[in-house]
């Protein structure tokens, strides 16, 4: 062996070495960062995120792959040293409730620290609105889980996991049709692990004597009526609680009402599409058109309209939209057939999981009712496919401008980072990506960059949103809910 083999095998062991030392560096400093993270969180119900996905209860690694993503998004990766000493900062600091992208705080602060004497002055002007002022909001907001499928088991997993020191949303009952020791113990075994979601981080247990389930030190009822309205949530001491329904059964003013003749609901929210006068609300788009202390009954509109409504009041408001098609690759739910059997809705009784099921889908209607202007303008589709998760809205509009697929794309990667809708929109550069990627992405909408499409004549746009129709909409859901029980934190985003 010749001394350039040598030579060439010894810089190789060097290199090696040397990045393992490195991620190892890395990785001992995102220990320390998540024990930082704890302390905001518990001790001073303080929230850090990394635009917009969440860092509590994450990994080391795991938090190191979402410094490293950021470039994805804003051309520079993000060093957890950095995220640590801003971390240490805010906890040293007065500042009231909130939640924070340290994402955002991060890159500011490689961009302008020479502007400043030392991290604790940066995070002094940063946050100075925080700083030493009262709480947004003082009081808790009890919850009541009105159904526990599909989305009331993920709103119950994401109240416990936000709760912190229990001062904003509270859960406090689910009410099913069953509460017999047998149909508990089902519902908590379906609550604790999921075949989609994986399993519930955290303590789980059924108390069926005294009809209640215990999960990460919260006590919460389990309660069952026939009529709504005879329901008595005091005799359980809940008071001025949300109501929040999941069933679907109730979706009009005169029966959704039903509920607020129970004592102890003071609101109520519907996890579905609502008729009639009530207010559908897309949260980030029209939830401050509608006034909090009037107003009792709320609804969630649905997956794909609060997927699809976020971009395309971006592209009506920069471009202006003549006309537009929203085709939503769907996937199954449990109002189809597992195995070909009658149903009342055409083609839903065939086999789920063996057909692409054209269908329905109300989301072109509700999108109108959120943003006013697109009325007479937009047509809806839905083909329903054998997936469990995940769905794709494809948007293909006539717009009144002539654009371009980087004016798109810059658009919509702007909407992400500032503004009213970065909770919404996420932007992905993926050109790789598939649906099973985006299961639990916390957005209401991914936005597929690489796949637009803008046709010669610069009037004509597909765009492709990707969602995750349950845990998606699930946030979306509890960002509506903290918003019309008014206990919303400080946000800097």
């Amino acid at each position: 062996m010749n001394n350039t083999t040598n030579n060439n095998g010894n810089k190789s062991n060097n290199h090696f070495e040397k990045t393992l030392k490195e991620w190892i560096t890395e990785e001992k400093c995102a220990v320390e960062f998540i024990n930082v993270i704890s302390k905001l969180w518990f001790d001073k119900s303080i929230e850090l995120i990394i635009f917009r996905r969440q860092l509590l209860e994450r990994s080391p690694s795991n938090i190191l792959n979402k410094h490293s993503y950021a470039e994805n998004i804003i051309n520079k990766k993000l060093n957890i040293k950095d995220s640590l000493l801003l971390a240490k900062a805010i906890l040293d600091t007065n500042i009231a409730p909130a939640r924070i992208d340290i994402g955002r705080l991060n890159k500011e602060w490689t961009e302008e620290k020479d502007n400043y004497k030392d991290v604790n002055s940066f995070i002094n002007d940063k946050l100075k609105a925080f700083i030493n002022v009262s709480p947004r909001s003082k009081e808790y907001k009890d919850v009541i889980l009105y159904g526990f499928g599909r989305i009331g088991r993920l709103v119950a997993r994401e109240l416990i996991n936000i709760a912190g020191d229990g001062s904003r949303l509270r859960l406090r009952a689910i009410v099913t049709r069953n509460t017999d020791a047998a149909n508990i113990k089902k519902r908590i075994s379906l609550f604790r692990k999921d075949s989609v979601h994986g399993p519930f981080n955290g303590i789980a247990i059924d108390d069926a004597d005294n009809k209640s389930l215990y999960i990460n030190g919260h006590i919460v009822k389990m309660l069952s009526v026939k009529n709504p309205e005879d329901m008595n949530y005091e005799e359980e001491g809940i008071t001025n609680a949300l109501l929040i329904d999941n069933t679907g059964i109730f979706r009009d003013r005169i029966s959704l009402s039903r509920h607020l003749k129970a004592k102890g609901v003071d609101k109520v929210l519907l996890t579905a599409p609502a008729k009639g006068d009530i207010p559908n609300i897309v949260y980030g788009v029209n939830q401050d058109d509608f006034d909090l202390n009037k107003e009792k009954i709320f609804s969630a509109a649905s997956c794909t309209t609060n997927a699809i409504v976020p971009a395309l009041s971006i592209i009506e408001k920069k471009i202006g939209i003549e006309t537009g098609h929203i085709e939503t690759i769907h996937s199954y739910t449990n109002d189809q057939n597992l195995l070909d059997n009658i149903h009342k809705k055409p083609r839903r009784g065939r086999s789920a999981a063996l057909n692409m099921v054209l269908t329905s889908t109300g989301a072109g209607d509700a999108a109108v009712k959120i943003i006013p202007i697109l009325k007479g303008k937009l047509t809806a589709n839905a083909i329903r496919v054998p997936t469990p998760d995940v769905s794709l809205a494809i948007l293909s509009l006539n717009i009144k401008k002539e654009t371009s697929r980087e004016e798109i794309t810059e658009l919509l990667r702007n909407a992400s980072l500032k503004g009213n809708l970065i909770e919404q929109i996420r932007f992905s550069t993926s050109q790789e990506a598939v649906s099973s990627d985006f299961i639990g992405d916390s957005c209401a909408g991914i936005f597929d960059s690489p796949s637009t499409i803008v046709s010669n004549n610069k009037k004509n746009i597909i765009i492709y949103i990707w969602y995750d129709n349950e845990f998606g909409y699930t946030n979306q859901v509890i960002r509506l809910a903290k918003h019309i029980s008014m206990v919303k934190s400080y946000r800097y985003y």
